[in-house]
This record gives C-alpha cells, structure tokens and sequence, in this order.
C-alpha cells in the first residue's frame, strides 16, 4: 500500500548511484592523485596515472569490441597491469575472469570456452602454456579471442608474444576514457571466477558490483585500515579478485606493492624497503616467514599486519607470527562469498589471555564480516540452528549481499546451494559459548572411525605443534576394522629430523587413542597456486594403501 513517503521522492541522478567499486578509483585519482598508487621493481606510479593508464585500457578494450557482459580473461602474475585490468574492466561493465596461473592448458582452454572469453590479456612468462591453451580454445571449441601480450619490466625470462597487440603500445594508441563508470544495475556481472573442480568440471562463480564494493568497504572495517595503507600483494591477484583488496586499496588511497614471486626473501626484502603495513596470504606464506632465518627479518617494521585465510590456520601459526612481531587477523570465506566474509574479531580481554590462548581464539573463523547480513551453523538436514555449546556439528550458512549472483550456466548448482534461502558452503563447525564459529572440517574430510567422527583439522593442528614440522595433512586411510582411520602426510622444515614413531607420541599427548594418526608418511603435499593443500590427491594416495591394523 502506497503511503507518504512514496509519493513523489524518486530515485534520480542526483541521489542514487549504482554501488561500484569502480568508483573508488575515480575518487582517490581526484583527491589523491598525486600520492603513490603502485610501486613495482623500479616502476612507480602515482594514483592519477594509475587511474589515467586504466581508463587507457578501458578504451582500449572499448575499441575492441568490450562492453556489457563481455568477458575479458587475465593470464597474469600479481603486475600493475592486474591491477589495472581490475579497474578498467569493470568500468566498461564488462566481466573479469583472472585465470589461475597453474593451470593446465586444457583446464583453462575450458574456461575461457565456458565464459565466452573475447578478449585475453597474458603475460609472456605463461606464453607456452597459453599458446597451447588458445590451440585447444579454437581447435576443440571453436572459440577464437584476441590476444594482449603482457611485456613486465620486472621479467627477464623467455616467452613468445602470442597476440596481435602489446599492452602498452595498446594503451598509447588510445586516449582516456573521460570517466571510469561503472553499470547502470549494481546487480550486473563484475566477475566471474572458478573453482577448482576437484569433481568433475569447474563451477563459474558469478559476483557482482554490488557485492566486490560492500566487501571491499568490509575489508578495510574488519582491518580498521587507515587511509594510505601499503598493501603487499601475496596474495595472487587471480584468487577471488584478490579477495577485493584491489578495490579496498583504491577505497583507502593506499600503495599497491606488487610482487611477481612469493619467496620467503622477495617478501621480506619488499616489507623492509616499502614499510609495508598490510598484507594477505594463506598460512603456508606466514609459515614462509616464520621459518626464515632470522636475518632475512632483520630491519622489517614491527606490527606489520597480515591476514590468514583459505585454509583453516593452525593455532601453532598464528603463535608464531605474534612471537616474531607480525599482527595475525583470521579470516573466513569462499569465492562463492568474495573471499573472505567472516572474521575473528579480536575482542579487548583477548589481550589478557596467554598467547597460546589467543592464538585459539583467533583460529576461530568468528563471526560474519559488518556488511554480511547472515552467518550461521545450522543442521544440513532439518535448517535448524545448532545450540552455541561448542559441540554440536552443523553446516556453515551464509545470507546477504556478499554472496555471488549464482554459478554460470548451471542452475541446478545454483539452486542447490541457496537451498532454503541461505548459501551452503559444506564447511562443518560448531559454535562456541560466544557465538564464534569453529569449522571443524569439510564434509568430505571427516573421518569416520569406528563411528566416531574425527576432525583432521583437529589433528593437523596437533601434529602442527610439532617444532619439526613444516606442512601437513590428514585424510582418512580404509581400515578393515574400523573402517577409516587418519593418515597424516608431514614435510619437515630443512634440517629438521623427526620420525614417524616421534610424532606418533606427540600427538598422544595431544589427543584421543583413536584420533592418534595411525600411519605417517614424510612425502611432498600437493598445494594449489595460493597454498590450499589439494586433499583430493592426497586421498586418491590413500585408497592405494594397504590397510594396516
């Protein structure tokens, strides 16, 4: 029923703007233009070049053909050119999709396929497997794309152009776009980035302006970011748009430092030369720096801040990093929610707790990020909330504005996840006393032994405590007699020395007889380009084995 304040106070240009976080680039250029943007090897770029460059590209692109709901694929390392293809796309509402640079050729030949990729921006490090790649594209699939050859200063290796034109001679042929717009709907397409298909094909994830702005302003709250961070990228630009950070640093007027490799020095060095402040990875970087030799941290600012999440993070990590100086916030998330969406906010009595005790706490995945409108633990069958006792297992849920639009070309995945009205990731948890949540496992990885369920977060944790231990992982092993029992994969630091009997009695005093791993082998794990351990080849190994009891 229409009432008073219906009638006659419409939307008009004046006070209603499509949310974009394509936006934050135009206003830190006008108000800040002059500060540092991007600082790359020897490259630096102040935000009204950065902001210049983009639009160059977005005109570019524009000539190209690129428009609404356009695909436009990335092939690149963590470059200023990503981070203008971040702003440029965008702008001519057109869709990015960041391919992840470990792929295989067919793999990304099927995604560009899959999303109708026209235009394809490479950097010429990847050229073999992306000549391969655009072989497959138009060979198998019939699909053919234009080519933008990336030449980065900071790479001297070698690599063929494969393209018809070169970004930055691309980029001096065009002028500016006037403005860097955005849509005219904050529902359309922003990007589109795909899992990693572990069973059968990849899922496109689809996200949208709406949400890559909301999370973007959520990132720099949960972080309390001041204005003019100095954001080191670790984190690869390509895994879920770099959580939205490349829109949070637009948003804040801060410094992007790129990094081409994430070696343990690389890092380090980048931190101590740049006074960098903030930056993100998964725990097997933080592990990186917490196992350098000493001198390589010498010198790096105290308090840097980095964020842990796309793995649950052991609580021995996040203790480490707080015993060397670094400020560890947990994160929580998927792409299907931009990344991260939930946080372990750091409440004021934590600080009187010991340090052990803090690292607990902040190894919660917490609660959902300020502009989330719903997180939850819920039974996966009934929909009903599980008691906050620290016990009960439930499924996490997520509800609001940071959850993608839905995956692409594939509605009954689609329907299937928002099943009931909310987003269901597969991560099981329990809540605690507080009401922070705390996964306890992906579905697919409990074990069930003997009837009992047995976390193998639980025990990596354990077996994490071990000083000799660098990365593990724990999957169930078929047992005759019980059915499934844990099988842990370890690698150990360098010059560490541990047998498989030592670890066994570690983690009895850590556990219960029948989480204990029963059988550990010291053998390289498998790891995703942004330090996820990939299980599901870990438990293809597992089938193999003999069952031992």
């Amino acid at each position: 029923m229409s009432n008073i304040y219906d009638r006659d106070l419409d939307k008009n240009p004046a006070n209603f703007v499509a949310l974009s976080p394509v936006s934050f680039v135009e206003r830190s250029a006008e108000v800040f233009g002059d500060l540092p943007a991007v600082v790359h090897g020897q490259r630096r770029q102040t935000w009204a070049q950065t902001r210049e460059r983009s639009a160059r590209l977005a005109a570019a692109l524009r000539a190209l053909g690129v428009g609404r709901g356009s695909t436009v694929s990335t092939m690149l390392a963590n470059t200023p050119e990503m981070v203008e293809a971040h702003y440029a796309v965008p702008a001519l509402n057109a869709v990015l999709n960041t391919l992840n640079t470990r792929l295989d050729a067919r793999l990304l030949a099927w995604q560009m396929n899959h999303c109708e990729a026209s235009v394809l921006l490479t950097d010429r490090e990847f050229a073999p497997v992306m000549a391969q790649a655009l072989q497959i594209l138009r060979g198998e699939h019939g699909r053919d794309v234009v080519v933008i050859d990336v030449c980065d200063s900071e790479y001297t290796g070698p690599g063929d152009h494969l393209g018809t034109h070169e970004y930055e001679t691309l980029l001096a042929a065009h002028a500016p776009l006037d403005r860097l717009e955005g849509p005219a709907d904050e529902w359309d397409a922003i990007a589109v980035s795909y899992t990693s298909g572990t069973t059968g094909d990849p899922k496109g994830v689809v996200t949208h302006h709406r949400g890559a702005y909301l999370n973007a302003v959520s990132n720099a709250t949960t972080w309390t970011m001041p204005h003019f961070p100095i954001y080191l990228w670790t984190l690869p630009l390509f895994h879920c748009n770099g959580w939205c950070f490349p829109w949070t640093v637009a948003m804040l007027g801060g410094t992007h430092v790129c990094l081409r490799r994430v070696e343990a020095k690389a890092i380090l060095d980048a931190m101590r030369e740049h006074g960098v402040t903030h930056y993100c990875a998964a725990p097997i970087v933080h592990n990186l720096i917490i196992n350098a030799p000493a001198e390589l941290r010498a010198g790096v600012p105290p308090g840097v801040r980095g964020m842990v999440a796309g793995a649950a993070p052991p609580a021995a990590m996040i203790e480490g990093m707080a015993r060397i100086g670094f400020d560890i916030t947990h994160v929580y998330g998927l792409t299907e929610v931009y990344g991260p969406a939930a946080v372990a906010v750091k409440r004021p009595d934590w600080a009187q707790q010991s340090l052990s005790e803090q690292a607990r706490l902040n190894g919660r995945q917490g609660v959902r990020y300020a502009l989330q409108e719903g997180m939850t633990v819920l039974d996966s069958e009934s929909m009903q909330p599980t008691p906050a006792d620290g016990q009960t297992m439930g499924e996490i849920f997520f509800r609001g504005n940071i959850v993608m639009k839905g995956y692409l070309k594939n509605p009954s995945a689609t329907r299937k996840s928002f099943a009931g009205g909310w987003f269901h990731t597969g991560d099981l948890a329990v809540k605690e006393g507080d009401r922070y949540v705390k996964i306890r496992d992906r579905s697919k990885d409990i074990i069930i032994s003997g009837g009992e369920n047995i976390s193998s977060i639980e025990v990596e944790d354990a077996l994490y405590r071990h000083p000799a231990v660098l990365a593990c992982a724990v999957v169930a092993r078929p047992d005759p007699k019980w059915g499934e029992t844990p099988l842990a994969y370890v690698e150990t630091k360098p010059d560490a020395q541990v047998t498989a009997e030592e670890l066994v009695a570690h983690c009895r005093g850590l556990l219960a007889g029948y989480k204990v791993p029963r059988e550990i082998r010291f053998e390289p794990i498998p790891k995703t380009s942004t330090g996820k351990i990939q299980k599901f080849q870990l438990r293809e190994r597992a089938k193999s084995a003999s069952a031992i009891e």
